[in-house]
């Protein structure tokens, strides 16, 4: 491991100067692949391959050097599926072991870096154990499931001194960070209100159906993990677990997290003083969900407001866009989205700081890679673009705004204690009782 290591570290260069690349297909990373005999590359487990979790393995297998050699699912049915796009991949589908134990995967030696892209409930546990066993981490957003999993997993890559991204691939798009570095260059002016909105209309509830027996092919124990035991239901598996207090957050963690970050970075902001949330299931009354389809929170910091703004199944957002981040300062408003960054001067201001759009140029979830596989090799954590630390505190924010909703009161939040005042509320929602057997380990 240590012959692996140095050669690692010698090789950052390579996988720093990789952004050039990013437009490239996996056949002309295959040529600097075999440069470097098979004992020295980078190889990457994946545990939960069914959405975000493939995508990472397609981006890591674009960086130089990053081999696959393992995947892990709990659906018998995906993992036959992704065996057979790794074919049409030209990968190697024999050297690549298959798992549907995620323990098992940790326990093989030859792995460098695990890709965690479960459900969120399983983020943790999944995230620690990695680290425990000696594995550099990519997981992927939210990173915790409540506030105590946030803090205990930040606490476990500090023990265990692990690379962990969290995938938050806004970070490593320039367009987003070229917005913020206006943004702190003072020529919004005072910013008073930093507002972000996620209207997904494309997103919605499953129908109510009844319970059933899991699909053949699926270990549903496995599943569910350290989530409360409830029988089968289609509607609330795989892609709609999003919106189920046992498992998930709605919007407000699956996309929150990424909008929430850069409205939160662009202010420098700690965690806020108090949080009030008021919303409902008022589109979606009758369908399968539990997470409001539309919320509003207020966050409430020293100098200025965080407005939280979503709703599932209308695309009608503020700005003429689905999603964003507004900054609205007393000379200007900077409008932030995945498309691009803008600057809506004010009438009155007579500071000029009008900017047309600035268009997204690049693939932020291949640079995410790229940053990631570079400290892998060179160990220089502060080079991290999203580290667990960052990814812990927008998480933590997040889930700050989903318990006041869930309370119905405007909570207080005291810093230097780490929980609200409110000591009935921390009893409720800090942390996530663990079912089955699973405990959060204690770092």
């Amino acid at each position: 491991m240590s012959h692996r290591r140095k050669f690692l570290q010698q090789t950052a260069a390579l996988v720093t100067g990789a952004t050039v690349l990013s437009s490239f297909d996996n056949s002309t990373f295959s040529i600097f692949k075999n440069r470097i005999s098979p004992s020295d590359q980078l190889n990457v487990g994946a545990i939960g391959i069914n959405g975000m979790g493939w995508a990472n393995v397609n981006a890591a297998l674009k960086v130089p050097g990053v081999n696959l050699v393992a995947i892990c699912d709990v659906d018998n049915n995906v993992l036959d599926k992704r065996k057979a796009d790794l074919a049409k991949m030209k990968v190697d589908v024999s050297k690549v072991s298959v798992y549907t134990d995620y323990r098992k995967l940790l326990e093989q030696k030859d792995i460098d870096v695990v890709i965690i892209g479960t459900p969120d409930h399983w983020h943790a546990l999944q995230m620690i154990h990695a680290c425990e066993a000696g594995k550099d981490v990519y997981v992927e957003k939210p990173v915790g499931n409540s506030i105590i999993e946030c803090r205990t997993m930040v606490a476990a890559q500090q023990r265990y001194n692990k690379v962990v991204q969290a995938g938050q691939w806004q970070r490593s798009q320039q367009h987003f960070r070229d917005a913020v570095d206006f943004v702190h260059s003072g020529q919004l002016g005072n910013i008073r209100t930093a507002k972000v909105w996620c209207y997904q209309g494309w997103m919605h509830p499953e129908p109510v159906r009844p319970d059933s027996a899991p699909p053949a092919g699926v270990d549903y124990a496995a599943w569910l993990g350290p989530a409360p035991t409830r029988p089968f239901n289609a509607s609330r598996f795989h892609f709609h677990f999003r919106w189920f207090w046992d498992y998930a957050g709605g919007l407000m963690t699956d996309w929150g997290v990424h909008l929430l970050d850069y409205a939160l970075l662009g202010m420098k902001a700690p965690t806020p003083k108090t949080i009030a949330a008021l919303g409902g299931k008022f589109a979606y009354p009758d369908l399968y969900e539990e997470t409001p389809d539309t919320l509003t929170t207020l966050y409430e910091f020293d100098g200025f407001n965080l407005v939280w703004d979503s709703a599932m199944g209308i695309d009608n957002g503020s700005y003429g866009r689905t999603h964003g981040i507004a900054f609205i300062g007393n000379n200007g408003t900077l409008v932030l989205d995945r498309g691009g960054w803008e600057v809506i001067e004010e009438k009155q201001s007579k500071s000029k700081v009008s900017k047309p759009l600035v268009k997204a140029s690049d693939n932020g979830l291949e640079k995410h890679w790229e940053n990631f596989v570079g400290v892998v090799k060179s160990r220089k954590m502060a080079d991290l673009h999203c580290s667990i630390q960052d990814g812990a505190h927008v998480a933590t924010v997040a889930q700050m705004g989903n318990i006041a909703f869930r309370t119905g009161q405007k909570l207080t939040w005291d810093t230097a204690k780490g929980a609200f005042t409110d000591n009935k509320v921390n009893k409720d929602y800090l942390v996530k009782e663990y079912h089955n057997g699973y405990k959060l380990p204690k770092v």
